[in-house]
């Protein structure tokens, strides 16, 4: 597999992210639905990256720049038809060393709380991500959960 820097202009990586953000749409309400969308990922201070693997896009992820020591991850994603293969294991551990490498001593996320996202959860406590309280911009959400790491 092979991660990298991902191109928001290509139409595959577009398609992509467009079904990502319309699941989670379609899992909550508005307001509880914190994906970033196309411009929200090309905006100032975001890094995305794409995973390949025999040339198939299989996984995306983004650190979004909060304070300069503190990131958020967004937009963590497996082709539904890739998961448990371990792609997003290595797409996390890809982002937390580039945000060691960019200095950052904090990387905090906010995800859904029902079942779906249960294995994303397991897969943050992994790797030692605690739970938290709400960080940013956010409020406390029964819809949400937040995690945080020391770097």
């Amino acid at each position: 597999m092979q991660i990298q820097t991902g191109d928001l202009t290509d139409p595959e990586v577009i398609a992509f992210l467009a079904a990502h953000v319309a699941q989670l749409r379609s899992m909550g309400p508005p307001e509880s639905t914190h994906a970033l969308d196309l411009a929200g990922l090309r905006a100032p201070g975001v890094r995305f990256y794409t995973a390949y693997d025999g040339g198939e896009l299989v996984g995306c992820a983004a650190l979004k720049d909060l304070d300069g020591t503190h990131v958020e991850l967004k937009s963590m994603r497996t082709a539904p038809h890739r998961t448990r293969e371990g792609i997003a294991e290595r797409l996390l551990t890809h982002v937390l060393e580039a945000a060691r490498a960019g200095g950052h001593t904090r990387a905090s996320l906010e995800t859904g709380s029902y079942a779906f996202f249960h294995p994303a959860h397991a897969l943050y406590r992994r790797h030692g991500f605690e739970e938290c309280a709400p960080f940013g911009s956010y409020r406390a959400d029964p819809l949400s959960v937040f995690m945080t790491l020391k770097l």
